[in-house]
C-alpha cells in the first residue's frame, strides 16, 4: 500500500512529534511504500526568514534518519524538488468550492494562534490535497486533530474525478495511536505554538530545565494522589519501561510519592531514550553529502511518480 506524510520544517521537533505521530509512522515503512516529504512550501506560511528554512529543512531530513527512517524502504524528499505538485494544486483549486475551504478549522486556528491571514494559509488544504493526490496515495497516516484534512483532500478528489473522470486514488485516513497525544509542560498538547515542548534532541540539561519548570500541586509526598492526572507521569510513561511505570504509580495511588523524585525519573528516563538516536544524528551531520543523496534519491523516486500523474491530469483537463 502506499502511505504518505510530510512534516513542517518549521522549528525543532519534539517529544509531541515523534510519540504522536513519527514512531508510527516509520513502523508504516516496513510493510508499505512509504514517501515522507519534508513540506518547505507549506511551511512559508509561518517561517519567513530564508536562512532558518533552509536549517530547518536540513534539520528534519537528519531527525528522520536519525529516528530510524530507512531511504532503501521510504522515500524522503522536500516538497519543492516536486514542481508537479504547485501545478496539481492550481489545477485542484479551479474545482475546488469555497465554502469547502472556509469550513476547515486548522485555517481558524493558526489565525487565532496570531498567524497572519493570508491566501496561502487559506488555500493550505488544495496544496494539501495534491500532496496526496499526485502520488496516487492510498493511506494518509494522521492525528485525529488532522483527519479534516484528508476529509477534504477526499472532498475534492471526488469532484475532481467526477468533473473530468476517474484519474485520482481516494485516499484514506490512518488514524495514528489515539492515546499517543503527549501534553506539553503546561497540560496542553505539546506544541511549539505553546512553547510547551521538549525537544527530540535537546541536551540533559535542557530536557532537565524543561522539566523541572512543569507545576506541580501542593500534594504532600504520603498522600495518595491520581497519576493520570499527572502530567509527570503521563510523559514518563512515554519513556520507561513497564516495571518502572508500575512502581511508580503505585506510589502515587498508594503514597510515598515525591514530585521532586518524580521529576529526576522523568529527566533520566527520557535523556536515556533519545541517547541513542541523539548519536547516530551527530553521526549524519558530519556526512552532509549523504543527506544530499539521500533527499535527491527520495526526489526522484517521487517525481517519477509524481509525472505520470500530471500528464494523466493535463489530459483529463485538456492542457496536454
Amino acid at each position: 500500500m502506499r502511505i504518505l506524510s510530510g512534516i513542517q520544517p518549521s522549528g525543532k521537533l519534539h517529544v509531541g512529534n515523534y510519540f504522536g505521530a513519527i514512531k508510527q509512522y516509520l513502523k508504516l515503512q516496513e510493510e508499505n511504500e512509504a514517501f515522507y516529504f519534508i513540506a518547505d512550501y507549506h511551511a512559508l506560511t509561518s517561517v519567513k526568514d530564508a536562512d532558518k528554512l533552509r536549517k530547518y529543512v536540513e534539520d528534519v531530513a537528519l531527525d528522520y534518519l536519525a529516528l530510524g527512517l530507512d531511504p532503501e524502504k521510504a522515500a524522503l524528499f522536500r516538497q519543492s524538488d516536486i514542481p508537479e505538485v504547485q501545478e496539481l494544486a492550481w489545477i485542484l483549486s479551479t474545482i475546488t468550492p469555497m465554502g469547502l475551504l472556509e469550513r476547515c478549522h486548522s485555517y481558524k486556528d493558526k489565525i487565532s494562534q496570531g498567524i497572519t491571514p493570508s491566501h496561502g494559509l487559506f488555500a493550505y488544504p488544495v496544496l494539501m490535497a495534491a500532496d496526496i493526490l499526485i502520488y496516487k496515495s492510498e493511506m494518509v497516516p494522521v492525528g485525529k486533530d488532522q483527519k479534516q484534512h484528508v476529509e477534504v483532500t477526499r472532498d475534492i478528489a471526488q469532484k475532481f474525478n467526477n468533473t473530468y473522470g476517474e484519474i485520482f486514488v481516494i485516499p484514506n485516513e490512518h488514524i495514528v495511536d489515539s492515546t499517543a497525544v503527549v501534553p506539553g509542560l503546561d497540560g496542553k498538547k505539546m506544541s511549539k505554538t505553546y512553547n510547551n515542548i521538549i525537544e527530540i534532541f535537546a541536551e540533559k540539561e535542557d530536557i532537565q530545565k524543561a522539566v523541572m519548570s512543569i507545576v506541580t500541586d501542593s500534594k504532600p509526598v504520603k498522600e495518595p494522589k491520581d497519576p493520570e492526572k499527572c502530567i509527570l507521569f503521563t510523559l514518563y510513561k512515554l519513556f520507561a519501561v513497564e516495571k518502572d511505570i508500575k512502581y511508580v504509580e503505585s506510589l502515587y495511588r498508594d503514597g510515598g510519592l515525591s514530585y521532586k523524585d518524580m521529576k529526576g525519573w522523568l529527566i533520566e528516563a527520557a535523556s536515556h531514550y533519545f541517547f541513542p538516536f541523539k548519536l547516530k544524528r551527530k553521526e549524519l551531520a558530519e556526512d552532509k553529502q549523504y543527506i544530499k543523496e539521500v533527499l535527491e534519491a527520495g526526489a526522484e523516486k517521487a517525481r517519477k511518480a509524481a509525472s505520470q500523474t500530471i500528464k494523466e491530469v493535463r489530459l483529463a483537463v485538456g492542457i496536454d
